[in-house]
This record gives C-alpha cells, structure tokens and sequence, in this order.
C-alpha cells in the first residue's frame, strides 16, 4: 500500500522541539511548496550507513528543506548538520505531492535516492518497490512510474544537473533569514 508522508514529520517522535515553515514557491528554478523543519532538540541523533560510511542525518540544531515540485513524481529532501554544512539529500519517489488540511504531503513509492556531498548517488529501497508490487500494492503503471521517474533522478544527480540540489541552499538561506527578521510567511 501506498503511504502518505507529511512534510512536518508531527508522528516522528524522535522530535522534542522543532519549528517548522511551508512556503509556496516560483522562481525560475522551481515552483511547488518548500518547507523547513528545524531540528530544535531530537531525543537520539539518527545515524544512517552507506557502505563503510555513517552519516548522522539527524540531532540537535539540524534543519531538513524539503522541496515538492508541482506536478512532479518526487520529494526532495536535503539535511544539514548544526553547523549548516549539507549531509546528504534524500529524494523519495512519489506518486503525487499535495496539500490536504493544509499540510504538505507526498504519496510514497518506495523507491528513493540519496545523493552525498562527495557526488554519490545511491538508490535504496528498490527490495520495498518490488515487494509492493509483488503483493499488488502499486499498480504496473506505478511500478513503472518509479523507476522511470529513479533512472531519470539519477541521472541528473550523477551529471551535476538537478538544479534543486543548489536550489535547497538557497531556500535554505532564505527560511533563515524570514526567522531571523521574524518575518516567516
């Protein structure tokens, strides 16, 4: 079955403060809602292994932007660590990104991808999508969607071409400066 993930992340426990912003966006690289969460204080960082790497991805003073082009199949998400240097981005393939009682969401299918500062790009999850659909929880249609929408991702991850990779940096920068003037929309 499909599942609906919120942009807010309000069922993850592992968050004791937060303070989260949405905004709606255009410009000329991107047009969709982009939020950031603000890990004030978690109750464990959450450490991640790539390989021979671990890489925390969440703790004290992190801040996820999380980017959800209009009328695209993925969610963009890109962590930084306390110190605002970017750990790694996360991309969930989607179905559809929406707004439903005013939160941000996307419909999860399962397979995603996880670009590194250091250029790799690892695709992760593909056992879930398969299992999905072996058990008649995505469509053949859907199926197809994903890994499509993946191979297309990355792609352009792995040629330095997805502009929302840089676009996450400025958003970021932009969130900021709104919180630190008091002023976020």
């Amino acid at each position: 079955m499909i599942k609906k993930r919120y942009a807010d992340r309000l069922n993850w426990g592992r968050i004791k403060q937060r303070h989260y912003v949405q905004e709606q966006v255009e410009n000329e690289v991107f047009q969709g809602q982009v939020t950031l969460l603000q890990l004030i204080e978690v109750v464990s960082p959450l450490d991640v292994l790539y390989g021979d790497e671990t890489i925390r991805i969440a703790d004290d003073g992190y801040v996820w932007v999380q980017q959800f082009p209009k009328d695209a199949h993925h969610a963009v998400t890109s962590m930084f660590d306390a110190s605002g240097q970017l750990v790694q981005t996360y991309v969930d393939i989607c179905l559809r990104t929406g707004i439903e009682n005013g939160r941000v969401y996307w419909d999860d299918l399962f397979l995603d991808l996880i670009a590194l500062p250091s250029g790799q790009v690892v695709l992760v999850d593909a056992d879930e999508l398969e299992a999905a659909r072996k058990q008649d929880h995505v469509s053949h249609t859907e199926y197809t969607l994903a890994w499509t929408e993946a191979k297309r991702l990355q792609e352009q991850m792995k040629d330095r071409t997805f502009p929302l990779l840089a676009h996450a940096e400025v958003m970021k920068e932009q969130f900021e400066q709104q919180l630190k003037q008091g002023t976020p929309r």
